[in-house]
């Protein structure tokens, strides 16, 4: 039961609702997700966090970059679950196609000011 209450409480922030939405699209850091979200970086690395515990999120670090990726829902199976219906929900929502249309539109390169 621990399992599928940490899953169910990764998932009761609309911020970590719409994060997972965006990373249904692609890869991103957090500096990519700050700044289509809107808020400050510490909030951006707690909602990672929270969903990584979950089984929600994977991180991998590539060079400068820590690149934020759905989970493969291997390590839950309430995860796997809820990933798997996730693709389909909300699809319709205005809200979430104007913010996968801003995340499409960011890159991190203009962001950071770096290049990896």
């Amino acid at each position: 039961m621990k399992e599928f209450i940490k899953v169910m409480k990764a998932l009761s922030d609309p911020n970590r609702v719409r994060l997972l939405k965006m990373l249904q699209k692609r890869v991103m850091c957090v500096c990519e997700v700050r700044a289509v979200l809107g808020i400050a970086q510490p909030t951006v690395s707690k909602h990672l966090k929270l969903l990584e515990d979950a089984g929600l999120v994977d991180r991998k670090k590539e060079g400068l970059w820590v690149n934020y990726s759905l989970a493969d829902g291997s390590r839950s199976p309430y995860a796997a679950s809820l990933l798997g219906n996730l693709m389909h929900w909300l699809s319709d929502d205005p809200g979430i196609r104007e913010l996968l249309e801003k995340s499409e539109a960011i890159r991190r390169e203009d962001l950071c000011g770096t290049h990896n």
